[in-house]
């Protein structure tokens, strides 16, 4: 067979951030865009063996991996564009800076139709990156390890507990919790982008900064792809293949010791498990910790498999997706939360997790092939375009010639 000779680079990159999106889709659609937990009752007596199994999969593999790997591509961008500016001898931070404002507008705008939108906290954490960009790769490890060791997180305990922030309750189950899954299940569509633009918003706020959130480990992301780039993996993976084995073997072994650690830590801890005590905040950090190691095996297997003929056109069939990745993750929030909000279809909690599978399949599949018949034509995806035209104060290019 004659052998396929892998396509450059960044189709390696828009591929794994296409892989990653459709990741993203899988979960936010099985959990129906609820970015919160979900009332007492909820789908009760829907669910049978082959949803809790296919639900157990897609908690165990894909929650909190998918993401992660997003947001390692997020730092990856960031380097690639930082570096492509040094070659032309133009610093790129006040630009990125900028970059950064224009996508908490589009994040913002998100949000207003679902809660659980990152771009905004992307844009928040974005600017702490700039500094990074001059530093040696040490600094940037010593960073990363604090964010990994979660010093941050174990600081905000120790100052204020597990109490929310912005004056929220503590309990996740509570009258005001209640009241915004009625909204999103009952409500218009301006009563949904209310209830986002004040509490969806402050919940999240909230949960990012609580010692249960994650918005350590999300700049932690960022440093990675940070260091993915000074090392230039990408830009040669084709000859660092034998580097990823083995990075994935020591994320193995990680992986192993840190599910140990939460189990026993947990299991050491006072019950029930209400975040209330040092044990809780240790476990649960120890359980990100097999979230970073999934992370790592998931995008070295990534890599290894793209260098593989037969895999290679099967995985490079995300780049599309990857390219306007921008515009499908707004669009996917869009028409989900029309699938199941109030203001649009209103499946929430009608179907079981297993055609929530499906659908998210359907979604992916048409989203995929839609931005391939799109990048026949123009240069950009829409929002992709209209981010790069407001970050160069220039109109872009935007049908090919």
């Amino acid at each position: 067979m004659e052998k396929v000779s892998p396509p450059s680079r960044i189709v390696l990159i828009d591929a794994l951030r296409g892989f990653a999106l459709a990741g993203v889709a899988l979960v936010h659609v099985t959990e129906q865009y609820l970015a919160g937990p979900p009332p007492p009752g909820f789908m009760e007596g829907l669910n049978g063996l082959p949803d809790q199994l296919l639900m157990g999969f897609i908690s165990f593999f894909i929650q909190g991996k998918f993401f992660a790997l997003f947001s390692i591509l997020f730092g990856l961008s960031f380097s690639i564009q930082m570096d492509g500016a040094d070659r032309k001898g133009e610093d790129f931070s006040w630009r990125f800076l900028w970059r950064a404002i224009l996508l908490f507008i589009i994040g913002y705008v998100h949000h207003l139709f679902y809660r659980g939108d990152i771009l905004t906290i992307y844009a928040i954490l974005a600017p702490f990156l700039i500094p990074f960009h001059r530093l040696s790769k040490a600094w940037v490890l010593g960073a990363m390890a604090i964010c990994f060791l979660s010093l941050p997180r174990f600081i905000t305990f120790f100052l204020v507990g597990n109490e929310a922030f912005f004056g929220l309750p503590s309990d996740f189950q509570n009258p005001l919790e209640t009241a915004y899954y009625e909204t999103i299940k009952e409500g218009s569509l301006l009563q949904v982008f209310a209830a986002n633009a004040d509490y969806g918003m402050k919940t999240k706020m909230s949960f990012q900064l609580m010692p249960i959130g994650r918005i350590y480990y999300t700049f932690g992301y960022f440093l990675v792809g940070l260091w993915l780039g000074r090392i230039g993996l990408f830009q040669d993976a084709a000859n660092k293949l034998k580097t990823v084995k083995r990075a994935m073997l020591w994320c193995l072994g990680l992986f192993v010791v840190a599910a140990a650690l939460t189990g026993l830590t947990f299991s050491q801890a006072p019950q029930p498990i209400d975040f209330s005590h040092i044990l809780h905040v240790a476990g649960i950090n120890f359980f990100d910790w097999t979230n970073i190691a999934l992370t790592g095996i998931i995008l070295g297997g990534f890599i290894l498999l793209y260098h593989k003929d037969w895999w290679l056109p099967k995985l490079a069939f995300f780049a599309p997706y990857g390219r306007m990745a921008l515009t499908n993750y707004v669009f996917q929030s869009i028409i989900g939360t029309f699938l199941f909000f109030g203001w649009g279809l209103g499946w929430i909690g009608e179907l079981r997790s297993i055609y929530l599978a499906f659908i998210a399949i359907v979604l992916i599949t048409v989203q995929v092939h839609f931005s391939k018949y799109w990048l026949q034509y123009y240069k950009y995806g829409p929002l992709e375009w209209l981010w790069r035209s407001a970050t160069y104060w220039k109109w872009q290019q935007f049908r090919k010639e």
